[in-house]
């Protein structure tokens, strides 16, 4: 090779033959396997993944709106349990009686014709012939706090 061959080729500048715009300083960032050893990369399809993550959601919010669904009714027929027996006590106390209840004991409320109660230790089936003025109520048993436990109840509004 003569002398000017070799100045001719320093004096040219190298060209790279890659294009810049296909090469990255990080290929470890890349969408998809830039060596032929690499593992598989597969586009994800966001909306199957968005799909399944919504249903997941929906799932378990609709399962705990129940658990609280389930937790309110339970807690209204608490508090109607309450208000029954809150309006019988008041009702039983209220009412003529001929003996001191006791606690643990069973009792019956009978409404006579004009509003007025009687609680009475006779229990509706154990009348025989004699002819009652007044109608079943309900069967109820004194508690240690002294309100009454609704054991069984007529058609009639307490």
């Amino acid at each position: 090779m003569s002398k000017n061959s070799q100045d001719e080729k320093k004096n040219t500048e190298f060209i790279n033959p890659i294009n810049p715009d296909h090469i990255t300083e990080n290929p470890h960032n890349l969408p998809y396997p830039h060596t032929q050893g690499s593992a598989l990369v597969k586009p994800v399809d966001q909306g199957k993944v968005k799909g399944r993550a919504l249903n997941a959601m929906e799932h378990q919010t609709d399962m705990q709106l129940k658990q609280l669904y389930d937790q309110m009714n339970l807690l209204a027929s608490q508090a109607k349990g309450l208000q029954d027996r809150k309006s019988i006590s008041e009702k039983i106390y209220a009412a003529e009686m001929r003996f001191e209840p006791l606690i643990n004991h069973i009792y019956h409320l009978y409404q006579k014709d004009n509003k007025t109660y009687l609680l009475s230790l006779i229990a509706p089936d154990q009348w025989g012939r004699t002819k009652k003025t007044f109608e079943f109520v309900a069967t109820v048993q004194l508690l240690a706090d002294h309100t009454w436990d609704v054991l069984e109840k007529s058609d009639i509004e307490i």
